[in-house]
């Protein structure tokens, strides 16, 4: 690593010139960088605005389970099998589901041998169990820090070999000059104002950033992760499927997934209006106690929102997204008395049967939840909300976004030397299975990092190269942002603009879509951004970094709001997303406002792509990419293999295994 400096729209900052550059701390952002050094690709660093920061090591749920090929001895499975599995999903690219099905025991044997606590029976095998849209029994878990366990063992194995992290760096724009990334932009958070910019000089860029996670106000994500989509969008990435999402309940003073055990023992669901006023609200939308209690337990087999089960368990949605954001009411979850007209007997069998297998025939929520996941409870309780004397606020809320940057089958994006891995990359269509997160952020990594090391070699840095692309690509928008300081107010409320158009993404452009209110919010945001650096007053010249966090939400609202306009236009209800129609199918008791276009399974060989153009960000549609057709003889998979890695000449005709008849 070569350290310099650079003057650029007046400012100097300094350069850090070397090969690879790995954005983000998380699980994908520490593999790959732990493989590179492993490749032998050492001349690399990691950015990040926090160590601790990001969903691997705060969220739950889905980061709880790593979806990986069967294992167990009873578990008859093959690559191909597990492609289908992910590419049935629908607007899935078959090379990287693939890639995601053969690098999965690679990825997942690797974590287990630095020390991730995967269980494992008497004889060593990994077991597992059935997630959503799971054929097999491919899930398994560490627990729910599952993530966390990965993105430790990871930083300690990239600790070990001394992988230089640039702590508190934000990342807020990428250099790229004729299709080619050649740098990054940062700020130094420890320096947040005009002395913190950081240039970084690199050939090859890994982003490793998370979702939009600042696109909502109801989510999930954990706080202060905003993700950098719009800076990807904005250097001339391409993004892939940014409409499809996954929602569902969780609670919103601690942020957490609610699904599983929580919906399982049957917790009292209350609602508490403006003036306090308590009340059990979903016995106003189902026939019987029955009918609305089987519908809270399939919740936590069921629980992202999809529309094709509107009347069924992701009622359950529909209503509390009624109560909170129609009716303006907080929607508390209560484990401490039984819900009115809880008869086990009346339940469904699966229910019933459920409750009585594990034990949990008992009366209360709470005195359920410690039969069956005692866990459960103490992770609230270390947050400071004791499930035993208080009720859980909860809300619909954004969890993952299965789109993002489209990249190929070794994730690399549109523009050369720029990578993406984790849930910024865009490998996921309309469904998933539970899980393959974790197993895509972990394989698409090594893939990355694979093809960085086989296919390029590190390039001698020229300063003078550097100072004319810089003056090219930089110096305009550098001079922009500048002027933004020529005008600082302290009693600037300009960051509002970020939640008001958070709540609204949250109402409007979420689980529910309306197609009016979707081209309204393309309106205003197109208008926000046009005149952005103009209207922008900062409070002080520390909320730099604040305000390119704003603007990136907002690049990144106006591409969600483009792809989910064009698909509700063209597809109507499917996956994640149901589209009001007031002449649709009736949603039935209590929601007769939510009459919506019908589930279809239209579009699923279609992917939906979003980019920046000279004329502002739009969407299209492109045919997906199929399962290859592999040659698997052995003798021509060696040759390809040789050739791909740089290992040609490595091995004389003696080391090549013969063949014996």
């Amino acid at each position: 690593m070569i350290k310099t400096s650079i003057c650029c729209a007046g400012q100097i900052m300094p350069v850090y010139a070397l090969d690879t550059l790995v954005v983000g701390t998380g699980c994908a952002g520490f593999n790959a960088a732990d493989w590179l050094y492993d490749l032998g690709r050492t001349d690399l660093a990691i950015v990040t605005e926090g160590i601790q920061m990001g969903t691997s090591r705060n969220t739950g749920s889905d980061k709880q389970t790593y979806y990986k090929l069967s294992l167990a001895s009873d578990g008859a499975d093959s690559v191909q099998e597990m492609a289908e599995t992910l590419f049935s999903g629908g607007s899935v690219n078959g090379d990287t589901a693939l890639a995601e099905a053969a690098g999965s025991v690679r990825s997942f044997m690797k974590l287990a041998n630095l020390g991730v606590p995967f269980p494992t029976n008497e004889y060593g095998e990994y077991v597992g169990y059935k997630t959503d849209h799971d054929p097999r029994q491919r899930a398994t878990s560490a627990g729910p820090l599952t993530s966390r366990f990965m993105t430790e063992a990871l930083e300690r194995s990239v600790q070990r070999k001394g992988i230089r992290i640039f702590n508190h760096m934000q990342a807020v724009r990428l250099l790229v000059e004729d299709g080619k990334v050649f740098g990054l932009l940062a700020l130094d958070l420890t320096r947040p104002g005009p002395d913190g910019w950081t240039l970084f000089a690199c050939e090859h860029i890994l982003l490793a950033t998370g979702g939009p996670a600042g696109v909502y106000d109801a989510s999930v994500y954990p706080c202060g992760h905003v993700g950098m989509t719009g800076m990807a969008l904005e250097a001339g990435a391409k993004l892939v499927n940014l409409q499809e999402w996954q929602y569902g309940l969780a609670s919103t003073d601690f942020r957490w997934n609610v699904s599983g055990t929580y919906q399982q023992v049957l917790p009292r669901y209350i609602s508490v209006d403006a003036d306090g006023n308590e009340r059990e609200f979903l016995l106003d939308y189902f026939d019987t106690p029955s009918q609305a209690l089987d519908a809270v337990f399939l919740k936590g087999y069921q629980w992202p929102f999809d529309v094709r089960k509107v009347h069924g368990s992701s009622r359950i949605d529909l209503i509390i997204h009624h109560e909170t954001v129609d009716l303006g009411r907080r929607v508390y979850m209560d484990f401490r008395t039984d819900p009115t007209g809880l008869d086990f007997s009346a339940l469904s069998e699966e229910t019933c049967q459920y409750l009585r297998n594990s034990g949990a025939l008992l009366p209360t929520p709470i005195a359920r939840l410690a039969k069956m996941n005692p866990d459960a409870i103490e992770l609230y309780r270390a947050h400071g909300i004791d499930l035993k004397t208080q009720p859980l606020r909860v809300a619909v809320c954004a969890q993952h976004n299965n789109g993002g940057i489209a990249v190929d089958v070794n994730w690399q994006t549109n523009i050369q030397g720029l990578y993406a891995a984790g849930e910024c990359a865009g490998t996921f269509g309309v469904y998933r299975p539970g899980g393959s997160a974790l197993n895509a952020c972990q394989v698409g990594s090594m893939r990355a990092a694979e093809h960085i090391a086989y296919t390029t070699k590190p390039q001698r840095f020229c300063m003078e190269q550097l100072e004319q692309q810089v003056e090219h690509v930089l110096t305009g928008w550098l001079t922009e942002v500048m002027s933004c300081l020529e005008h600082c107010d302290e009693r600037s409320t300009s960051y509002t603009i970020r939640r008001e158009m958070q709540q609204r993404m949250s109402a409007q452009a979420a689980h529910i879509r309306d197609l009016t209110a979707l081209k309204t919010l393309e309106t205003t945001l197109d208008t926000v951004l046009q005149s952005f650096f103009t209207d922008y007053k900062l409070a002080a010249v520390g909320g730099l970094a604040q305000m390119l966090r704003t603007r990136d939400v907002l690049l990144s609202q106006r591409a969600v709001v483009s792809a989910m306009r064009l698909a509700a236009e063209k597809w109507g209800s499917r996956g994640s997303g149901l589209v009001l129609d007031p002449d649709g199918t009736d949603c039935g008791s209590g929601l007769t406002g939510y009459r919506y276009r019908a589930p279809q399974s239209a579009g699923m060989d279609k992917q939906l792509i979003t980019e920046m153009k000279a004329d502002g960000i739009s969407s299209s549609f492109t045919p997906i990419r199929p399962i290859p057709v592999r040659d698997d003889w052995f003798e021509t998979v060696w040759s390809g293999y040789r050739a791909r890695t740089g290992r040609e000449g490595a091995s004389n005709q003696s080391d090549r295994p013969s063949c014996s008849v």
